[in-house]
């Protein structure tokens, strides 16, 4: 078990969290062995609730000779990780396999749901798997949404699994109603109307009301792309909604994060750290004890959680990079349970991390809750 706050080069490198056993537990075996099998790239993860973890996987990797069973990839092959190639069906010197791409898991890291029939769903050549898996706050029927990038293409399931809607067109790419370029992440109002970030290709945000329908969309690519501008994109890998309807959009090449009200109007951008040095995988607003909401950044280049107020003002970071339990390596996606837990998926080293609130800590350095009107 990893204790919090430990400090290296004058970086905390757990904040204010301990963290438990490897998170998730190995998987039991089913109509397939996984001897000789391990986690693949985590690419999302999303807390329901405390005993109900999503966590979307591209794939499982086979393990070298010799390695101990369950290994995260990064731990044996530090140096990048394993998020394959997307022209070569999923090959870099290993072959993944489609399973487990769907799962959910307790607290406990132990899995207790699985969806089997969706596996060659993104068993696609020029595919990748997953992107993100979301739930809206606002949904009672908790249905679950998941961004397919490299497919172009974001799916709603009913809780129990049934393909209901699809966004886009299998392999096309584009820009319009139901076409998209590497769509990334979604964010909902409390009405139902949703917004998608679209994407590593594209340089929009689309907007859909409850029924489904398209709106409208904004964003371009750089008229000069050395000085960006307001509007103007390179990678709108994720999206987040306050309370008072502000939509903050991650900017990621850019290494900014630019905030719009709900119709498409620029309001102001803020760096969340030097260009080319910074780059925010992940945004989600949380709420401390008091309600009052924060915007934290995951940054995968610099592998820290940073965390800022709704105007963009920087007010603290924890992590470092690294393979070890602990450090950062991608992170992807973030999550908080009801019990105030942070889960953390990592692109680069095959795994999701669970840390803890530790006793004593400090609140206004813990990532907080997320909003769930369904609790």
């Amino acid at each position: 078990m990893q204790e919090g706050s430990l400090v290296h080069d004058g970086q905390e490198l757990f904040g204010h969290y301990y963290q438990p056993e490897p998170f998730p537990q190995p998987l039991p075996d089913d109509l397939h062995s996984h001897e000789g099998w391990t986690w693949g790239s985590m690419a999302a993860v999303f807390a329901e609730s405390q005993d109900r973890i999503w966590i979307a996987m591209r794939g499982e990797l086979p393990l070298p000779e010799g390695a101990e069973p369950w290994t995260p990839y990064s731990l044996l092959n530090p140096s990048r990780g394993n998020a394959p190639p997307t022209d070569d069906n999923g090959r870099r010197g290993y072959e993944r396999r489609y399973l487990h791409v769907m799962i959910a898991v307790n607290s406990e890291g132990e899995l207790v749901e699985y969806w089997p029939q969706h596996d060659e769903f993104f068993d696609v050549r020029g595919g990748r798997g997953p992107h993100k898996i979301k739930m809206s706050p606002y949904d009672d029927e908790k249905h679950i949404w998941v961004v397919d990038d490299n497919l172009h293409e974001i799916h709603k399931f009913t809780y129990d699994g049934e393909l209901v809607l699809t966004h886009g067109e299998r392999g096309v790419s584009g820009r319009g109603p139901n076409n998209f370029s590497r769509p990334t992440d979604i964010a909902w109002l409390p009405d139902g109307t949703y917004f998608i970030s679209d994407g590593y290709v594209g340089t929009r945000v689309a907007k859909f009301d409850a029924d489904d329908n398209f709106i409208m969309d904004w964003g371009q690519a750089p008229v000069d792309p050395a000085n960006p501008g307001p509007n103007e994109f390179n990678t709108v890998h994720a999206i987040a909604i306050s309370e008072d309807r502000s939509v903050y959009v991650s900017d990621r090449a850019h290494g900014r994060v630019q905030v719009f009200d709900e119709n498409g109007n620029f309001q102001f951008m803020f760096p969340t750290g030097p260009r080319g040095k910074s780059l925010p995988y992940a945004i989600e607003i949380f709420r401390d004890p008091t309600g009052e909401e924060f915007l934290w950044v995951a940054d995968g280049v610099a592998n820290r959680m940073l965390k800022y107020d709704l105007k963009g003002n920087y007010l603290y970071g924890w992590g470092t990079p690294g393979s070890d339990y602990g450090h950062f390596n991608g992170p992807h996606s973030i999550t908080t349970d009801q019990d105030g837990n942070l889960y953390i998926a990592e692109v680069f080293s095959g795994r999701v991390q669970k840390f803890v609130p530790r006793p004593g800590a400090d609140s206004a350095k813990l990532v907080g809750q997320q909003l769930r009107e369904w609790n």
